[in-house]
């Protein structure tokens, strides 16, 4: 597995403005409607 920030220290991904509470989204071909309903569905488990 490849991130963009993982292995920076703390103080590097401050400066950079990457935070805790940031999400990392990642899409390719998929239809608008079907990334749509993920999102959805995933924010919904996240608030609940």
């Amino acid at each position: 597995m490849t991130t963009t920030h993982y292995d920076l220290a703390p103080l590097e991904q401050q400066r950079r403005g990457i935070t805790g509470s940031m999400i990392r989204l990642s899409v390719g071909l998929e239809d608008a409607d079907d990334l749509i309903a993920d999102l959805t569905q995933a924010l919904e488990v996240v608030t609940v």
